[in-house]
């Protein structure tokens, strides 16, 4: 069996993201030699065979996230794969300057993915909290972002694009939809059409916002890759009225991506997400969920606001 026969074995879907990514991506490293695993602790008792099969391409490198990234540099110049995990705000937000000069700047590929999305670390405070992660990657140019919604989403997105030599950022989380769906990298897909708006969901949001719109004359598009954004399916899609995120970050994170998808025309868009605020009480992400409208109950209050006042 050659490589490539190997990659297109499927592993079995796992009950979370996290335990998905590691099926995946230690079948990926089995299958393809050139694929080397770096941690910064996060992950190390997860991967622990990995770490032992593998001694020459996979690593933790210790709590240091920027090592963590300027070490996974070197190995892309050397003709490795990377794949880099941590926490979302450690693999982000700390090492943003190593990831936009050691990747972007350099034009190497590299695979980045975090656990712990918005606040699944809740009882960690803002410490381990990551809401921008999406919005900061988006800044930097090359960069291409992924936020699956089911274990089998992240499996079929990552073999898709692991090699591609592009430095990608996956985001796992959580929270997840019950059901997969047969997603492609780069592409959205439109689930139901009707002319009052155009609702967006991205990733782990989308049952919600499917319980959100029901009897609602909207039509709805789910991503699951935001960079690049595919404005061709906005543009096919959307036949008037407002334009409405359900994003499961900063609300308005993709505002800038949907004006340029659909410019020159004029557009209203409006956000539903994590708002841009510091959030200090502690409780689980439920809790979270609950008190920022991130609902199907929160949503479609916001929902039928918006369409009264169209």
């Amino acid at each position: 069996m050659t490589a490539s026969d190997k990659l297109q074995t499927q592993t079995p879907m796992a009950p979370t993201m996290r335990a998905q990514m590691v099926h995946t991506v230690e079948a990926v490293m089995a299958a393809d030699e050139r694929v080397a695993l770096l941690l910064a602790d996060v992950g190390a008792e997860q991967f622990k065979g990995a770490l032992k099969a593998y001694p020459r391409r996979a690593l933790n490198v210790g709590i240091m996230e920027q090592t963590l990234v300027s070490v996974g540099a070197g190995m892309a110049l050397e003709g490795y794969i990377p794949v880099m995990h941590s926490i979302a705000p450690f693999l982000v937000e700390r090492t943003f300057e190593q990831i936009k000069d050691d990747f972007c700047y350099q034009g190497l590929g590299g695979n980045f993915i975090s656990i712990g999305a918005s606040y699944d670390y809740s009882t960690e405070g803002m410490t381990h909290h990551a809401p921008g992660d999406v919005q900061i990657l988006c800044s930097l140019p090359g960069m291409r972002v992924v936020v699956p919604g089911t274990p089998g989403e992240l499996d079929r997105l990552f073999r898709a694009a692991y090699a591609d030599r592009a430095p990608t950022y996956y985001r796992l989380s959580v929270r997840r939809n019950a059901e997969d769906r047969a997603v492609r990298f780069g592409r959205a897909e439109t689930l139901r059409r009707g002319p009052a708006a155009t609702v967006i969901a991205v990733g782990p949001l989308l049952d919600a916002a499917l319980a959100a719109t029901t009897g609602l004359d909207v039509t709805l598009l789910y991503y699951t890759t935001l960079a690049p954004f595919d404005g061709e399916a906005l543009r096919r899609a959307h036949k008037g009225g407002p334009v409405v995120l359900v994003e499961p970050f900063y609300a308005g994170t993709l505002t800038a991506a949907v004006v340029e998808a659909l410019a020159p025309a004029a557009v209203r868009v409006e956000a539903i997400g994590v708002p841009r605020e510091v959030l200090t009480r502690y409780g689980t992400p439920e809790q979270h969920d609950a008190a920022l409208g991130l609902t199907p109950q929160g949503m479609r209050a916001r929902l039928e606001r918006l369409l009264g006042a169209v």
